[in-house]
């Protein structure tokens, strides 16, 4: 048996690497059409500085890691679909059925190739892709001076004893410097205690932010009239639970962030009363994504139990290709849905492997007694 999984592990790996890479040049392709536009643009904080097309590169393969941990699944799919296709047509599947590959061994054979795929996908989407995405945004930042945080910026909320903070902070600097942040201080009847603007600042490890260039305003309204007072810092510490790492983890897309990263910014949402049901979803869709290599395996595994004429191999690859893209459509579609109705996080991330892997399953079962 080990020389037969030797032959098939062998057969998927080398398809599956084929795939994988030429996905990978389609999308490096697609991410550097779209960094030409930022070519030959200088740092407005050093004219000498200028993004030229060894960084554009840099950025675009620095991306690699996460474009293998979106497209692995994928990959392993129409690689797996291909070999057996191939197979089963040569008719040397038939022939490894006959020398003692049952149905069952088969499965756990592939199911062991699938685990293997999931270790991979777990390491590059939980440990590479997160680190890399991070540096590549440094990166560009050091050319561009600064990271934006999208229009609005990166919004946080923090709560004390008896008040609560609205913290907006506008973008990153190349050193990773805080910089256009602004601070709302609201008491416990919800009216507007205080606002705070900075041009910059970074977050220390005594749990504090120094801020730099501070415009405070403070409202009083005991006396029944508004009081407003006004006042110019060149620095400010203010005591925050608010880490770096939390200010990073705006800088990411829920789905590019680290597993762990995810559960301490749920966690810190609903300590801070906000909705974390976007969060929680996709925290649990993290957990689940690499098993959809297992449910990848288990859907290419019918394949090989069909019988095939010559020239019907291209269009059952072709289904198994559009089966792998229906998946994915289905989890986008629950992942919404399940945020609009707020379903339980877990049961949503979870509902299209388990029905794909049944669905699997039953078609390998009925063609097994069929056949």
């Amino acid at each position: 048996m080990r020389t037969l999984r030797r032959l098939i592990y062998g057969e998927i790996l080398v398809a599956v690497l084929f795939v994988l890479l030429a996905f990978l040049a389609l999308f490096s392709f697609f991410d550097l059409l779209d960094e030409l536009p930022a070519l030959g643009r200088a740092s407005p904080l050093d004219p000498a500085r200028i993004y030229a097309l060894p960084q554009a590169l840099a950025f675009v393969a620095l991306q690699l890691p996460t474009r293998i941990y979106e497209l692995l699944p994928i990959a392993v799919l129409i690689g797996s679909v291909f070999v057996l296709v191939r197979l089963a047509q040569s008719s040397e599947f038939t022939i490894l059925r006959t020398s003692g590959l049952g149905p069952g061994r088969a499965l756990r054979t592939l199911l062991a190739l699938g685990a293997g795929f999931v270790l991979l996908t777990f390491t590059v989407g939980d440990y590479v892709a997160p680190l890399a995405g991070k540096t590549a945004q440094l990166l560009k930042g050091h050319y561009q001076g600064r990271t934006s945080l999208g229009r609005t910026g990166a919004w946080l909320k923090e709560r004390s004893d008896d008040s609560q903070f609205s913290v907006n902070v506008g973008a990153l600097a190349a050193d990773g410097k805080l910089q256009e942040v602004r601070i709302f201080e609201f008491g416990a009847d919800g009216k507007l205690r205080g606002t705070l603007s900075a041009e910059r600042g970074h977050v220390t490890s005594a749990g504090h932010w120094q801020l730099e260039q501070v415009q405070r305003r403070v409202f009083d309204t005991d006396a029944g009239q508004a009081h407003v007072q006004r006042e110019f810092l060149p620095q400010y510490a203010w005591q925050t639970g608010l880490s770096a790492e939390m200010v990073s983890v705006a800088l990411l897309k829920p789905e590019r962030m680290a597993t762990l990263d995810l559960f301490r910014y749920v966690r810190h949402l609903e300590a801070t009363g906000q909705s974390a049901q976007r969060y929680e979803i996709e925290f649990w869709r993290k957990l689940f994504y690499p098993l959809s290599c297992l449910v990848m395996v288990v859907l290419a595994l019918p394949f090989a139990y069909l019988h095939f004429r010559s020239g019907g191999v291209a269009g059952y690859v072709f289904l198994g290709v559009m089966l792998g893209i229906s998946f994915f459509l289905l989890s986008n579609v629950f992942g919404y849905i399940g945020n609009l109705r707020a379903w339980a996080p877990w049961l949503v991330a979870a509902a299209p492997s388990l029905l794909y892997s049944l669905v699997s399953l039953g078609a390998f079962g009925w063609l097994v007694l069929r056949h």
